[in-house]
């Protein structure tokens, strides 16, 4: 989940975006579109900037990440990064373990070699 919250549902995106695309001719350039239609929607113009470009990724328009694929990503890192603690826990778990164990061990085989001897 975003650390920040979404002002702003898909929808009002997609539409966003599309003005912008289908009137950006009007303007000198983009930029000063984006402006311009993120003024009307009160939002950041580097905001709408950064919803178009990742609706041309996502289009194929532009190289890049798309969205699916770094939401898989992101999520596969984190899960990575949680078997990682899992492991490191374990890990030292098993060490602290390890020395009482392999003691008992030691002298149960040792009284069952005295053991078996004496037979």
């Amino acid at each position: 989940m975003s650390k920040t919250t979404n002002k702003f549902s898909s929808e009002v995106r997609e539409r966003t975006i599309r003005i912008v695309l289908d009137h950006e001719a009007e303007y000198p350039s983009r930029w000063s579109a984006v402006s311009c239609i993120a003024a009307r929607i009160r939002c950041a113009p580097a905001t709408l900037h950064e919803w178009g470009k990742k609706a041309e990724v996502d289009s194929g328009k532009r190289a890049g990440l798309q969205s699916d694929v770094a939401e898989k990503m992101k999520a596969l890192e984190r899960e990575n990064r949680e078997l990682r603690q899992a492991n490191e826990i374990l890990r030292k778990a098993s060490a602290s373990i390890a020395p009482p164990l392999r003691d008992r061990m030691a002298i149960t085989c040792r009284a069952l070699g005295r053991s078996s001897t004496a037979h």
